[in-house]
């Protein structure tokens, strides 16, 4: 397989035999049909599991006869491999597609960070009942939808801030909160996933594209930043980030809105471990952000009549 894009993002053009895909991820790839004329399998398998769960399909020339043949072939098993391959998907600079950031004017690796954001994963019980976490608190919705009670000024629903930029000590449990991080209008932040759990994570930043900037195994500090790749790092909305590992990102906030930053590990983020992050700009100009449609459905608070368009 050869792979040429992953997420919107053209990448260096490399040929694999395996790829790693994780929850909410996407890739392409192309595969010349210029093998001997018979079967051959396409194996899935489950990395990092207990239990390896398997399933095949098979490609078939026109021409092919015989059943397949062969044992099904083993997937890597070996994390390092895995970063490896993971560090290995760069961005094409050469090619003439759209990117996020034009090479020169606003290259990425140029620009000077505004706000450093760690987020740390974790699990607990609340009310005796199993819930999930991002930086201790466990996100709970509300019936007004976060979007319609901040562009109503609708008081009571959350509070921006709720949730902290920094983990808190471990001591500390988990506490329910609807999960509201303030960030501003075109900062340029770097944001670090530390995973201090045994199992692999994946994040998605609804409204965003991301530079991945860099991923290790054991803790972030710091120093971490020496072995960033700030140059041709590829630009997508979802990441993975390892067992005990950490996973860093640079994104600029230049989408005004009320943005979900969530696990895509379906249990996890049902049971709170998401938030979301409120792009602020006091401008009112279209050229920062749409307003909502005339024909938009209200809910919650926001449906009660007293609560007009602001426009």
């Amino acid at each position: 397989m050869k792979l040429v894009e992953v997420e919107g993002t053209h990448t260096i053009q490399t040929s694999v035999s395996s790829l790693d895909v994780h929850v909410g991820q996407s890739y392409s790839v192309l595969i010349t049909a210029n093998q001997p004329e018979k079967y051959y399998y396409i194996v899935v398998s489950s990395r990092f599991t207990p239990t390896v769960l398997t399933t095949t399909g098979v490609l078939h020339y026109n021409n092919s006869v015989g059943p397949v043949s062969g044992p099904i072939p083993a997937a890597p098993t070996l994390m390092r491999w895995s970063f490896s391959q993971a560090r290995a998907i760069r961005t094409n600079l050469t090619v003439s597609g759209p990117r996020p950031n034009p090479q020169g004017s606003y290259h990425y690796g140029m620009i000077n960070v505004t706000r450093t954001i760690k987020l740390v994963n974790s699990a607990g019980l609340i009310n005796d009942k199993q819930r999930y976490a991002v930086n201790s608190a466990s996100f709970f919705p509300t019936e007004t939808p976060l979007k319609l009670a901040d562009y109503f000024k609708i008081d009571g629903i959350y509070k921006p801030g709720s949730i902290s930029d920094q983990p808190r000590p471990r001591d500390i449990g988990i506490s329910p909160v609807t999960s509201v991080m303030q960030a501003d209008y075109r900062a340029f932040v770097e944001i670090i996933f530390e995973n201090r759990e045994n199992i692999v994570q994946s994040w998605h930043f609804n409204g965003y594209s991301f530079f991945v900037v860099g991923m290790e195994l054991g803790k972030w500090s710091p120093d971490s930043r020496k072995v960033y790749n700030l140059n041709d790092a590829v630009s997508r909305c979802t990441v993975q980030v390892y067992p005990r590992s950490w996973t860093a990102i640079y994104v600029a906030l230049d989408n005004v809105g009320m943005w979900n930053l969530r696990s895509e590990l379906w249990e996890r983020q049902y049971l709170g471990q998401q938030f979301y992050m409120r792009v602020y700009t006091n401008s009112t100009s279209l050229r920062d952000e749409y307003q909502i449609p005339t024909n938009a459905l209200l809910c919650g608070r926001a449906a009660i009549g007293r609560h007009k368009r602001l426009f």
